[in-house]
C-alpha cells in the first residue's frame, strides 16, 4: 500500500504542478496522510478515511485562506476602475457607424451605447461593461 500512496502523492503534485488551480493540492495532503498510515501498518480501510478526511479539512479551512491571499495581489487594471463610472460623450456614438467617444475621470475612451441607441456629444453616460478597447455605455438616468 506504501507504493499506491507514493503514486498518489506525486500523481496529485504532478497535476497541480500543470494546472496551478488549487485544486488536487489537497488531495497530495491527503495521501500523504495516508502514506504515513500505510507506513505506520494501519489497515488500508483507516488509510482511505485518513486519506479523505485529511483531504477534506485541507480543502475546507485552507482553500478559502489560499483564494483570499491570491486575490489580495490581484491589481485592478484600467478597465476594471472604469465600470460602474460616470462620463461625458465628447464625440457622438454612432453604433451604425462604429464611432463615438467618452470621457471617463480625465482618459477618453472609445464608446459603444449598451443597447445601440445613438448618443449625443455633451450628454452624461455610466459605464456598464467593456467590450474589446470599447467602454459599454448607457445614458445616465436623470432624477426628477
Amino acid at each position: 500500500m506504501v507504493w499506491l500512496w507514493i503514486i498518489v502523492l506525486v500523481g496529485m503534485l504532478m497535476v497541480e504542478a500543470a494546472t496551478q488551480v488549487l485544486l488536487s493540492i489537497w488531495f497530495a495532503g491527503g495521501a500523504l496522510a495516508a502514506l504515513l498510515c500505510a507506513v505506520l501498518g494501519i489497515s488500508f480501510p483507516l488509510q482511505l478515511a485518513a486519506f479523505f478526511f485529511v483531504s477534506g479539512l485541507l480543502l475546507a479551512f485552507l482553500l478559502p485562506l489560499a483564494q483570499r491571499k491570491m486575490k489580495a495581489g490581484r491589481t485592478a487594471t484600467n478597465a476594471d476602475r472604469i465600470l460602474g463610472a460616470e462620463g461625458v460623450v465628447t464625440e457622438d456614438i454612432n453604433a451604425t457607424e462604429g464611432t463615438g467617444q467618452v470621457r471617463i475621470g480625465g482618459t477618453v475612451w472609445s464608446a459603444k451605447g449598451a443597447d445601440g441607441e445613438p448618443l449625443r456629444a455633451g450628454e452624461i453616460v455610466i459605464v456598464e461593461s467593456i467590450a474589446g478597447v470599447k467602454a459599454v455605455v448607457k445614458r445616465k438616468e436623470i432624477d426628477a
